[in-house]
């Protein structure tokens, strides 16, 4: 009977997982992120591409997920859509580590735009009706998907825009 129970809390948890805690992502760090595990936490999603002006926002965002482990989950999608992103995985993945110490989860290169972006960002571009328009535009999911913002490229995410409103759920 405990088995049965325990698969049935399981079920339910899996289902209580709806909107953008629906997705598993396959990481460059070889790991699989489950974003129902983050539904208590602000989560602030960047595509991102090596080659691109904006690359050195790369340190902010891993000083904000040193600063707030546990309380703030950062999450990277390379993506070449805009041309200025690495050919493989594990470029990409070096890269990030070599060049800018990334820590925080990475996923493997996906497209973020259009009819073949993944479906993470399909969902997000929906909820804001605002689809990145270059590399390093951000999402700022609330907890349980209260609120999700969208912040254009040339927001720094540590920008005061953004973090007025991650202060209140950093405490």
């Amino acid at each position: 009977m405990l088995a049965l129970f325990g698969f049935m809390a399981s079920q339910q948890a899996t289902a209580a997982c709806e909107g953008v805690y629906s997705h598993k992502i396959n990481t460059l760090q070889g790991k699989k992120l489950d974003l129902c595990q983050y539904q208590d936490v602000p989560i602030l999603i960047v595509n991102t591409a090596s080659k691109c002006g904006f690359a050195p926002q790369f340190e902010k965002l891993e000083a904000l997920s040193a600063q707030y482990k546990g309380k703030l989950l950062v999450l990277g999608f390379p993506s070449n859509d805009f041309q200025q992103e690495l050919g493989t995985n594990k470029e990409i993945g070096d890269f990030c580590k070599q060049t800018y110490d990334v820590t925080f989860p990475m996923a493997i290169k996906s497209s973020v735009v259009g009819a073949n972006a993944n479906p993470l960002y399909k969902k997000l571009n929906a909820l804001t009706h605002e689809p990145p328009l270059w590399n390093f535009h951000k999402y700022l999911i609330l907890p349980n998907e209260s609120d999700v913002y969208s912040y254009s490229s040339d927001v720094s995410p540590d920008s005061p825009k953004i973090m007025h409103v991650l202060k209140p759920y950093l405490r």
